[in-house]
């Protein structure tokens, strides 16, 4: 038997074995039992690579969920915040305006809060005092990034791990059977090897848009700082009646 004439018929098999799976699901579907199907899918990728894969994705839910809980409280704004630290700093009312900042507690607050402290000084010192609590917070509102990064880019490559290994033991299968090769089994372990690619896919993508939608709404934290800090420089810069 030539190597074409296997692939040949592996294909085949492979065809077959899809079509008798679709059916089993079509026919789990009509009884209700499509989360049976679903855990036997899971568990025909494997332990040693479905488990690590459920480990990061249940890593990067937590890391999405409790970072859009940071961030939305970072992106609350009081739209009279800033006149109020106006009115405090015009009349005078240092401790006022600390205690204002030290209320609302977010990022541009304590910002402001940090350029108060600073009254007196030159501006440049006043700015440079601003800019670097604002760089802190902002380092603050990227933890988990990059753990979710890396899921993002390594689920996947975990995924083509286990078909390779998948394959390997599969292609071990029938050389162990010499010329005896069953057809079927060498397709359904090729069958089994590709769902761990599916599952790295799954996690792979869904950490990929989770952490470009973090950064989105981080970026418009960010923007919402830099548009306070320079409205306080303003503020400072403006001339007294």
């Amino acid at each position: 038997m030539t190597l074409a004439n296997i692939l040949l018929q592996v294909q085949n098999a492979a065809f077959a074995a899809a079509a008798d799976t679709a059916s089993l699901n079509t026919d789990a579907l009509a009884e209700g039992q499509t989360s049976q199907s679903l855990w036997e899918l899971a568990k025909a990728g494997g332990p040693y690579i479905m488990i690590p894969l459920l480990i990061l994705s249940i890593i990067a839910v937590y890391i999405f969920i409790e970072r859009m809980i940071v961030i939305n409280r970072a992106s609350k704004e009081d739209k009279s915040f800033m006149d109020r630290i106006k009115d405090y700093i015009t009349d005078g009312k240092i401790d006022s305006a600390t205690k204002l900042c030290q209320q609302a507690n977010t990022p541009s607050a304590r910002m402001i809060e940090k350029g108060i402290s600073r009254l007196g000084k030159p501006m440049n010192d006043v700015l440079v005092a601003i800019e670097n609590v604002g760089n802190l917070e902002t380092n603050k509102l990227e933890k988990g990034f990059n753990m979710l990064a890396t899921i993002s880019g390594g689920a996947p490559m975990l995924g083509f791990l286990g078909t390779v290994t998948g394959m390997i033991r599969a292609f071990m299968d029938m050389a162990n059977q010499g010329n005896n090769v069953d057809i079927t089994t060498l397709a359904g372990g090729i069958y089994e090897a590709m769902v761990t690619t599916v599952a790295g896919l799954v996690v792979g993508i869904i950490a990929y848009f989770a952490y470009n939608f973090l950064v989105s709404k981080l970026d418009s934290v960010v923007q919402q700082m830099e548009l306070k800090a320079i409205e306080f420089m303003d503020l400072l810069n403006e001339p007294i009646n």
